[in-house]
């Protein structure tokens, strides 16, 4: 690779503080170091991502250096078995800790399989896919006893549309969530960020929707309540204008602070 490295972050962030560090780290570390062609920059990328995780740093510099290794070729595959071959030498803990932050790096690269939780990930859901935008999963999990609950997963950005629960008396749903992160979202209401272990209570005639946030997969167990005469209104798709102008606060907290390197 011919491209040059070109870092400005220590100036940017330290150039009034520490101006002789961010000389050492912009023009020497960076400059004249990254730049040197004796390896190439995927190679150097690997020793970097090994020497930080030796030393322990697990912190937004490491995350840094996993996102440069993947812009450079490192694939998720690569990265599993440098950071397991790894954990042997400097210790099994810090393979942990590196893992969950190689896989937020590399979640783009997940395979539907991957996810699902503990109910599993079940079969595309084909039956309701007009009444989605993006792909969703379902994995039925009860039903014989008249109360049926079935997994639902969503891929990143997908959200079923605007729906009501019909019932004569009783009825509704109920979400427990048990991977990753989505919205729930009522009628005239603000959005409501969901995580492992929230539950939502839906009563009967609520307008409403749910999906997976624009980053992260999704899944939440789906629980018909009982009732009398239920039924279920799809009504019209929940829009990108919409889904877009939700903003999840901290998503992209400390992006600034990562292009810091060590």
């Amino acid at each position: 690779m011919n491209e040059k490295i070109v870092q400005t972050a220590g100036r940017d962030q330290l150039g009034g503080f520490a101006p002789e560090f961010a000389h050492y780290n912009d023009d020497v570390l960076f400059g004249e170091n990254w730049n040197n062609r004796g390896i190439d920059l995927k190679t150097r990328c690997i020793v970097t991502l090994v020497a930080l995780m030796a030393s322990g740093i697990t912190d937004s510099s490491l995350v840094y250096h996993l996102e440069n290794a993947k812009a450079h070729g490192v694939t998720k595959a690569e990265a599993a078995a440098i950071i397991t071959h790894t954990a042997f030498y400097a210790g099994w803990p810090r393979g942990w800790a590196v893992f969950r932050l190689a896989k937020e790096v590399w979640k783009d690269e997940d395979a539907p399989e991957d996810h699902g939780g503990l109910f599993g990930l079940g079969q595309p859901n084909d039956a309701y896919a007009k009444y989605f935008v993006g792909q969703s999963y379902l994995n039925p999990v009860a039903g014989q006893s008249g109360v049926n609950i079935a997994n639902v997963t969503f891929e990143p950005g997908c959200r079923n549309n605007w729906h009501i629960h019909k019932a004569q008396t009783g009825g509704g749903q109920l979400l427990l969530c048990t991977e990753g992160r989505g919205w729930y979202q009522e009628w005239g209401k603000e959005a409501r960020k969901l995580h492992p272990g929230d539950a939502v209570e839906i009563p009967a005639g609520v307008k409403h929707w749910h999906g997976a946030a624009k980053d992260s997969w999704f899944s939440h167990l789906a629980v018909e309540l009982p009732g009398e005469n239920t039924a279920n209104e799809w009504l019209e798709a929940v829009t990108d204008e919409t889904y877009n102008a939700i903003s999840e606060e901290g998503i992209r907290t400390g992006e600034k602070d990562r292009r810091m390197m060590l």
